[in-house]
């Protein structure tokens, strides 16, 4: 038999708001904090050629735009066929290029190291706090039935077989308030701001080596090779018959 609960109006007070607000105020805390430690600096070359390849990509993808001669204006600034060694990517091509090595840099292991803490720390202890300050507390209901697969993930600290799995404990709450924020955040602080969590991981397992670096050259190569066999087809062809037909 599955029990149903009728809960008090108070706990949204002061359960569920002091939830949120510890939630927010602990992302808050991060962000500021990994600010003032300080973010790597950026490699100029790299920064450069980034900016060089969302151009061409651009241009590529808005070039139906463009009239046919300002196109291939474009395309032969990028790639000087009569001249391939004076095209702008052929000239702003690395000669060589080494994968960098994290765990050779001092401030890169720092960095990582303080990401790690800044990201763990917190989580566990304001966990802690919440699981033995609101220990027991059903906060809210999800407005659609589980089946029992998900009663651990989402009562933790709670061990009754006759709750209904759609029922949410604090501790659950407070994980997925975690994760839940990173929309709120991205508006307040922008979407590069160092209070995901997630993101914080995903740089983590990029510094760590489990993701590679872009080698620029063969990017380079391969943006040289689509922009010469690149076809230019003028989107506002016979634009006027267009609109005519839409309009019958």
């Amino acid at each position: 038999m599955v029990v149903d609960l009728l809960l008090d109006p108070q706990i949204r007070l002061m359960v569920i708001g002091p939830v949120i607000l510890i939630t927010l105020l602990v992302q808050f805390g991060r962000h500021y904090v990994m600010s003032f430690v300080g973010r790597p600096k950026s490699d100029m070359q790299s920064v450069r050629e980034s900016q060089i390849l969302q151009r061409t990509q651009m241009l590529m993808m808005n070039g139906r735009f463009l009239s046919k001669d300002a196109f291939e204006m474009r395309r032969q600034f990028f790639v000087n066929e009569d001249e391939p060694e004076e095209g702008f990517l052929e000239k702003n091509k690395r000669e060589s290029f080494a994968p960098p090595n994290p765990m050779q840099d001092p401030a890169q292991m720092q960095q990582m190291m303080m990401g790690s803490l800044s990201n763990m720390v917190p989580m566990m202890l304001v966990g802690g706090i919440i699981n033995s300050v609101f220990s027991g507390f059903v906060m809210i209901r999800v407005p659609f039935p589980l089946t029992l697969r998900y009663k651990p993930m989402l009562q933790r600290g709670i061990q009754l077989s006759t709750l209904s799995s759609s029922w949410v404990s604090s501790a659950s709450f407070y994980f997925i308030c975690v994760f839940g924020l990173r929309g709120v955040m991205s508006l307040i602080l922008g979407p590069d701001n160092d209070s995901d969590s997630m993101r914080a991981m995903q740089q983590q397992m990029m510094g760590s080596g489990m993701g590679q670096a872009a080698n620029p050259i063969q990017l380079f190569n391969g943006r040289i090779g689509e922009l010469k066999v690149a076809a230019h087809k003028w989107e506002l062809d016979l634009a006027e018959h267009k609109c005519l037909s839409i309009g019958e």
